[in-house]
């Protein structure tokens, strides 16, 4: 049998990364609600295989407000693309924390001068992993993208040390990001562990009310959500003590 020339193997590398590539599915919207929609978009990530992240658009009449952008930029365009196209115009965008798959996208967002918003330490972790920050900045426990309609909470850490949550009150949808978790705390490279339990039952009292919450990854669901956040985060820091501290979380 024949070897294949190192120039011709190189090629065939390429062109099979390529192709890999171009198996990830497109960057999908559907309506959950009149005036919000979920982005989900797609990446191969090394040892989590190909992983589909969640968003928002949210809708203030015509205004259209992006919560997360897509995990890259190709997508964070499709999607820019894709609001224009419906009528609305972008006004905005908040970034949960600091991992590309809520902040990938600032940097197209700016290039194309749509305001971008993240927490003053979201936009220094930004900064400090060597990427573009967004534009406008807050460093306030609650804050009120649009006022009354769209507001940012901060829990405290989990997930991340900076990691906020949305909370439409209107239609009571909470988008609760990468916090939240339905199957397993999922990727504890930037996780602060022993506060996420703290962390979620701030979330719950406040947002007990939710109807829908969405999560970074996995399907909407409803306020049991914020419940099993919790019991994974209790689970994540003491296992032993888990099944008792599960059964009083259930009660609240």
């Amino acid at each position: 049998m024949k070897s294949i020339p190192a120039l011709s193997l190189l090629l065939l590398i390429i062109a099979n990364n390529c192709f890999a590539k171009e198996l990830l599915p497109d960057l999908k919207v559907e309506r959950i609600e009149d005036g919000i929609y979920l982005h989900t978009s797609f990446e191969e990530i090394t040892g989590w295989g190909v992983v589909a992240s969640n968003g928002l658009v949210v809708l203030d009449n015509k205004d259209a407000y992006i919560i997360d952008t897509p995990i890259s930029t190709k997508d964070t365009e499709a999607l820019v693309t894709w609001i224009r196209e419906q009528g609305f115009i972008v006004k905005g965008s908040i970034s949960t924390h600091f991992h590309d798959d809520s902040a990938a996208g600032i940097s197209y967002l700016n290039s194309v001068s749509i305001p971008t918003h993240a927490s003053k330490l979201t936009n220094e972790l930004i900064h400090k992993n060597g990427q573009q920050q967004a534009k406008y900045s807050f460093d306030s426990t609650s804050h009120w993208l649009v006022q009354d309609k769209i507001e940012v909470f901060y829990p405290g850490a989990g997930h991340t040390r900076d990691n906020v949550v949305v909370w439409m009150p209107n239609q009571k949808i909470l988008f609760g990001g990468c916090f939240v978790k339905s199957r397993s705390l999922g990727n504890l490279s930037d996780a602060v562990v022993e506060s996420w339990p703290t962390s979620a039952e701030n979330l719950l009292s406040r947002y007990g009310t939710a109807r829908l919450v969405v999560q970074g990854h996995g399907k909407v669901g409803d306020v049991s959500l914020l419940t099993k956040t919790l019991n994974l985060a209790i689970e994540g820091v003491a296992p032993n003590t888990a099944p008792q501290a599960t059964a009083n979380a259930s009660t609240d």
